[in-house]
């Protein structure tokens, strides 16, 4: 029960604690306030209190450091950390000193009543010990978005559950799962990265396994896997959605098994590693066209993490400009400055590359502009060499394709325009293709293809008679 717990708020901000004290007595609960850290121990080392909600920064502690202390002699105590400094820092570090649940400023107080409660009736989970590095992570941005990932790595990075992190190229899906690796309880062994898309088909077997002398043509001595190599530790596999389907099927044995045989090889090694995986494909749609193995899909997929494009948290544009600028001070560039024009236009930007455009962007912006401070020219001159995205373009594209060749068509016709039929000539021309290639794509699979197209399958079938189109047989199994 939850009704008449006593919550002890720590806060020096005195409008906070109005807002607290007055929404949790509604609430149902008894509330005792203070301005600073001292008053809390003294309350919580009397044995006071069911709940503690405590700010990070008060005149005379830091929070955070009161946490562990606190926890060392009320183990069972649920302690929820709010800040304004809403950095992924402060959310990791209060999940390591073992706060059930940080809440960066400002925040909603519904959400805050709910978290409270949920505080309340959650048994506490003991937590492995704190990360005593103190280097910043490469994780930049205080909007709602990335506060979302930053309690989510909080609450994942403790645990060794497989994970599929989903994100666009460029968003940082390789810096998410090395935070997890190093603020987790493998932090001491390897972090190993592959990339799924960057490797021959017919070698990805190898490099995940290894392979014995002899194995194939070229291998003149024993190597071992990215399996071996992260023993222990995390195996990040970027771009799962391009793992052929032979390396699926031995790749969902090891998560089945907890051990595998090296390519050549007839002795079963024993592997320890946790798995994260991170694609920008829609894997779900994979598995329907037959190109990704369901069961491995949820065997990765116990807990999931979607990184934002940049477009959708554009407000961190700026933090991450001054992150990007200030790597770039380290690499010898010049230091400079953006006007608030330029700046505001970045922010307007729809980044397709998201935060790596960015930074691509920013480096040679400061070593090739000559001005001191980059203004609207230089913005907008490297903004008209950009490429466009999907959003942007690419749905206009197709439009502007054919009003391009409709142009062209009229303009060479003029007055003297051929018999009726233009409409379903053209349409013609677009269906042929559009439903060959995705034929092609399917290797002939008329069901899954139908599916693609969204179209009934007796439909496609009577489609595929009218327009004389060829259909090689041989689906994906």
């Amino acid at each position: 029960m939850t009704a008449g717990a006593t919550i002890l708020v720590a806060d020096d901000d005195s409008s906070i604690r109005v807002v607290l004290e007055q929404a949790l007595s509604r609430a149902g609960f008894e509330v005792r306030t203070t301005s600073n850290a001292a008053t809390l121990w003294k309350w919580v080392s009397d044995g006071e209190g069911d709940l503690v909600i405590t700010d990070v920064v008060m005149p005379d502690e830091n929070g955070l450091d009161l946490i562990p202390r606190m926890l060392k002699i009320r183990p069972n105590l649920r302690i929820i950390v709010m800040s304004a400094q809403a950095t992924i820092m402060t959310a990791l570090k209060a999940a390591e000193r073992g706060a059930f649940e940080y809440l960066p400023k400002p925040f909603d107080i519904n959400e805050l009543v709910s978290v409270v409660k949920r505080g309340l009736e959650a048994r506490k989970q003991v937590s492995s010990g704190p990360k005593t590095a103190d280097e910043d992570l490469p994780l930049i941005g205080r909007s709602a978005a990335m506060q979302d990932i930053y309690r989510t790595i909080a609450r994942l990075m403790q645990t060794d559950l497989s994970i599929i992190i989903n994100g666009e190229s460029g968003t940082g899906k390789e810096l998410v799962a090395k935070a997890l690796h190093d603020f987790g309880r493998r932090r001491n062994k390897p972090f190993v990265a592959i990339n799924m898309a960057a490797i021959p088909r017919d070698l990805i077997e190898s490099e995940l396994f290894g392979h014995e002398k002899g194995a194939f043509t070229g291998a003149t001595s024993r190597s071992i896997g990215r399996f071996e190599q992260a023993q222990g530790g995390t195996l990040f596999l970027d771009e799962i959605g391009d793992m052929p389907s032979e390396a699926q099927t031995r790749l969902l044995r090891v998560l089945q098994e907890g051990e595998y045989t090296s390519v050549g090889g007839r002795t079963p090694i024993k592997t320890d590693v946790r798995i994260i995986a991170a694609t920008h494909r829609d894997l779900k749609q994979l598995i329907r066209q037959g190109q990704f193995r369901e069961d491995l899909y949820f065997r990765l997929n116990v807990a999931q993490v979607r990184i934002p494009p940049l477009r959708e948290r554009t407000e961190d544009v700026p933090e991450l400009v001054g992150h990007f600028m200030s790597q770039a001070e380290g690499e010898g560039l010049p230091w400079k400055t953006f006007s608030t024009e330029a700046m505001e236009r970045l922010k307007r930007h729809n980044w397709p590359g998201n935060v790596r455009e960015l930074e691509n962007m920013v480096k040679r912006l400061l070593a090739l502009c000559v001005e001191d401070e980059i203004g609207m020219p230089a913005i907008e001159a490297e903004l008209a060499e950009a490429p466009v995205s999907w959003n942007e373009a690419e749905e206009g594209s197709l439009t502007q394709s054919v009003e391009r060749h409709l142009k062209t068509y009229f303009s060479a016709h003029g007055e003297d325009m051929p018999a009726p039929g233009l409409y379903d000539r053209i349409l013609r021309e677009i269906e042929r293709p559009l439903i060959q290639l995705t034929l092609d794509a399917t290797r002939g699979n008329q069901l899954k293809a139908a599916d693609i197209l969204g179209l009934n399958r007796n439909t496609l079938r009577k489609k595929i008679r009218e327009l004389d189109i060829s259909v090689v047989r041989g689906g994906l199994k």
